[in-house]
């Protein structure tokens, strides 16, 4: 049975990922720690990855949702974040792929995950696919 929210994100901190790291369909999760644009506190958030030439790719979907989700507004206010791959846990910056770079990042991510072909047919905006660069 797959983990989900808080409970995901306990048990791939308890364990350095031994639970967690591995989820639906084969897809691999990474944990992204952002500091809240409001309250200033860090957030957590269990995401699915695909590596990219030395980069880390994460989308935000939101499901598809008119809006974006609340840690892609955090980062692009705070772009230095932190990420914990299994038991490594490292700063990185965070940028939203370029024009340029967005087509052949979106479909490595669907590639992972087609349900994000079918989120991005549900809302009217552009969803991102975000770059972490190792700092």
């Amino acid at each position: 049975m797959p983990l989900y929210g808080k409970e995901h994100v306990e048990r791939y901190q308890e364990t350095d990922g031994r639970e967690g790291y591995d989820w639906e369909k084969g897809t691999t999760i990474l944990l992204l720690y952002t500091k809240g644009r409001k309250s200033g506190q860090e957030r957590v958030h269990p995401l699915i990855f695909r590596e990219w030439e030395g980069d880390y790719l994460i989308v935000a979907s939101k499901g598809g949702a008119p809006e974006p989700p609340e840690w892609f507004l955090n980062l692009e206010q705070t772009p230095d974040v932190e990420v914990q791959i299994k038991g490594d846990r490292f700063a990185a910056k965070a940028r939203t792929a370029s024009p340029s770079e967005k087509p052949s990042r979106w479909q490595a991510m669907v590639d992972v995950w087609p349900d994000y072909s079918e989120y991005q047919k549900k809302t009217d905006r552009n969803i991102p696919v975000v770059i972490l660069e190792r700092a």
